[in-house]
């Protein structure tokens, strides 16, 4: 048995032994999906996947990949979640060159509980610690034909706080302003409301100055907390 064969029997057999029927059926309706659930929270996956991390180290980048795609290929949808917690736990390889892998996440995903994992955490690092060699990538994510992979590019700084690129993340939303899908507009609020945090100054001027663009809930969501100075 291999390396990775070993996670992926111990992945499925740890989570089957913390499964909970009940709560399998409310998270599946939660999540509106008709993929299978274990009924395993948060708190139950967390020791799952630092077992994972310290027991199976990746060697390289080839092996990382390999490791992520194999936990993810599972059917039930807290293995996606696995794949994603040890995907993130693996610093050293959250690295430009894993933005291919990250990219086909996000347009398998299709759901925002695991596209807003990726772009909030791992492509957020690398933006933010590899802008050069990342956002050529991201910035062709605003016009993809791939609704998730535009919010991914909306969502990609949450967090990022100071070292937000503000210039990108105004262009972006004023971009996708237009756009009538909820998760699009909704994603173009949050982006906003959390730069909010870091300059609200900067965030209440584009909003005045772009009321007229934005929906009203892109326009809702962004001043929740500088309503006002935007009144």
């Amino acid at each position: 048995m291999s390396r990775i064969d070993e996670v992926v029997a111990y992945a499925r057999e740890a989570l089957s032994a913390a499964a909970d029927p009940e709560k399998a059926a409310g998270m599946q309706a939660y999540m509106k999906t008709d993929m299978p659930f274990y009924g395993v929270q948060k708190a139950g996956r967390v020791p799952i996947v630092k077992h994972i991390v310290e027991e199976w180290p990746p060697a390289d980048r080839e092996e990382y990949t390999r490791l992520v795609l194999a936990l993810w290929g599972l059917r039930h949808r807290e293995e996606k979640y696995v794949a994603l917690g040890v995907a993130r736990a693996h610093r050293r390889f959250v690295v430009p060159g894993s933005l291919p892998l990250y990219r086909r996440l996000i347009v398998e995903g299709a759901w925002w509980d695991l596209v807003d994992e990726i772009a909030t955490h791992l492509v957020r690092r690398l933006v933010v610690d590899h802008p050069a060699q990342t956002w050529p990538e991201v910035d062709r994510w605003v016009d993809a034909p791939d609704m998730w992979l535009r919010r991914s590019a909306l969502l990609c700084q949450i967090g990022a706080k100071e070292a937000t690129d503000a210039r990108r993340l105004f262009r972006f939303c004023r971009e996708l302003a237009y756009q009538q899908e909820f998760f699009i507009r909704k994603a173009i609020g949050w982006a906003l409301r959390d730069y909010a945090k870091t300059d609200p100054e900067a965030v209440a001027g584009f909003v005045t100055k772009y009321r007229d663009e934005l929906s009203s809930l892109s326009y809702r969501e962004a001043t929740k907390h500088i309503g006002h100075l935007v009144e």
